[in-house]
């Protein structure tokens, strides 16, 4: 791993976990064992790291959406895949990173909103199409409103009023809110998968269990 890559690894670790306006560079600095110098020889500011992160963000994102695609065997399979994803990403998350990137960094915000208004849309939107071709999603769904209510829904998480994050997990309230969105698209069949999938997930978590003892 070069210098540039370590030092847009500590920052995203660090902005994830605190947000982004209570990290400095100087934190990342310290944290990385270099002088502040050192950092601007590879990020002339704040905004530039900023961008850098994001990309990163991003680009993960995108990938394990695409990975998920195609390694689940339906639509349900996807989105429960997703949840879990999203449960283990988001547990250590500050839900202060998107109002922080909005206020504070307002170019990278403008990076954030195009992956969520195109990719995230389209993810969203060809899981229902799935989902409903596989005949386990309602057939009357209107794919559209569905999508986009879901892609603003995502959004509510992370809102501090609603959610403080003394009280509340923001993995925890994702998984929730995420669980409570499939049973609403899924028909019978679909909440029958739902459930087999559920069962075959605690039976694993139990036996890992009773393993580690």
């Amino acid at each position: 791993m070069d210098i540039k890559e370590r030092i847009s690894g500590k920052a995203h670790e660090l902005f994830m976990r605190f947000g982004f306006r209570s990290v400095s560079m100087d934190d990342i600095a310290n944290h990385l064992g270099m002088s502040k110098k050192t950092l601007y020889q590879y990020f002339t500011d704040k905004d530039a790291l900023v961008d850098a992160v994001l990309d990163r963000e991003v680009c993960d994102t995108e990938t394990d959406c695409k990975t998920m695609q195609l390694d689940a065997d339906n639509a349900v399979h996807e989105l429960l895949l997703t949840m879990d994803e999203i449960h283990e990403q988001f547990s250590n998350m500050n839900p202060m990173v998107l109002y922080d990137l909005e206020k504070f960094h307002p170019k990278a915000w403008q990076k954030f909103l195009k992956h969520k208004n195109q990719f995230l849309y389209k993810i969203i939107k060809d899981n229902i199409e799935r989902g409903i071709n596989e005949a386990l999603y309602r057939p009357e769904i209107n794919v559209d409103v569905m999508s986009r209510f879901r892609l603003e829904s995502m959004m509510v998480m992370f809102n501090v009023d609603v959610f403080p994050p003394n009280k509340y997990n923001l993995g925890t309230v994702t998984q929730e809110t995420m669980e409570h969105y499939l049973y609403g698209l899924a028909n019978l069949k679909g909440h029958k998968l739902i459930i087999k999938y559920k069962e075959e997930r605690l039976k694993k978590t139990t036996d890992e269990k009773h393993t580690r003892k």
